[in-house]
């Protein structure tokens, strides 16, 4: 198993001026850096492949699609938008070197109807995201792409990892995998570890967060319960660390962080990295 940190952590985005940020990921002892390129004109997808491939560091991307890219919008036009934005970022994780796609790529975030999810709502997320998913397939066959299962607050979409895995049946490709996040998983799921294992092989990529964003193990997830459903189902993958900076006024506005969290964020990140490593 392989630990990684979110760039999210020490920037509120990644250009040039982040790059840095992989040598830092490297000397903390991580092994992969989950990068979330908001500014997709701006990302410098070739220098941070070459520069993870001479680090030997894994690189994993995501994105909380924006409400102008919405595919699960009532206006058509949204949809398309939507679809180009997710294809074009398929590209730069494919030109970055990154193995798996995650996070909310399969609607908006943040986008709330103030009503349950409606059918015609599910079944343009399953045609729109098939779209999505078979150009993967075609230009960057080695991508996983993994839809993140995130709490009530922040969609009405995919709340459950069960609904995540009835979403990837309807879509029918083999690319397309879940993407589980402790922080969201203690929130809504009836049960923590039952809903890792229900998962089983589907599972392709996780987030190890404490219950309100803090230093792993300082919190109240059942993290050797955690630990022992992704045991039972095998999982090989990267498990990364995600948490935020409250001094980043974009970020902490958006994910709701107003304390903070950890003396730094470095501390954050090594603290919570020596916890996880000593369940294992």
């Amino acid at each position: 198993m392989k630990f990684g940190i979110h760039s999210l952590l020490f920037s509120e985005t990644f250009t040039e001026r982040e790059l840095p940020l992989l040598d830092k990921a490297k000397e903390m002892g991580f092994d992969a850096l989950d990068i979330v390129p908001f500014d997709v004109e701006k990302f410098p997808a070739k220098r941070v492949r070459q520069r993870a491939t001479e680090l030997g560091l894994e690189i994993i991307t995501e994105i909380g699609m924006p409400e102008y890219a919405n595919t699960i919008s009532p206006d058509p036009a949204i949809r398309a938008v939507g679809v180009e934005l997710a294809k074009r970022l398929v590209d730069l994780s494919n030109e970055a070197g990154a193995h798996v796609f995650g996070g909310v790529n399969y609607c908006a975030w943040g986008y709330l109807t103030g009503r349950m999810r409606s059918e015609e709502e599910w079944k343009w997320g399953v045609e729109n995201f098939r779209k999505i998913a078979e150009y993967s397939l075609r230009e960057a066959p080695d991508l996983t792409l993994a839809i993140e299962v995130i709490n009530r607050f922040e969609s009405h979409f995919i709340n459950i990892a069960a609904d995540a895995v009835r979403f990837i049946g309807e879509v029918g490709l083999p690319n397309v995998k879940v993407h589980l996040d402790s922080f969201h998983l203690i929130r809504e799921e009836d049960d923590f570890a039952g809903a890792i294992r229900e998962t089983g092989n589907l599972l392709g990529y996780v987030h190890a967060c404490e219950n309100q964003r803090g230093i792993p193990g300082r919190g109240q997830v059942p993290w050797p319960a955690f630990f022992a459903a992704l045991a039972d189902v095998n999982y090989q993958g990267c498990v990364t660390i995600e948490s935020f900076d409250p001094s980043m006024e974009r970020i902490a506005k958006l994910c709701c962080i107003w304390r903070k969290l950890a003396d730094s964020p470095e501390q954050l990140a090594t603290e919570g990295l020596r916890f996880l490593k000593t369940l294992l």
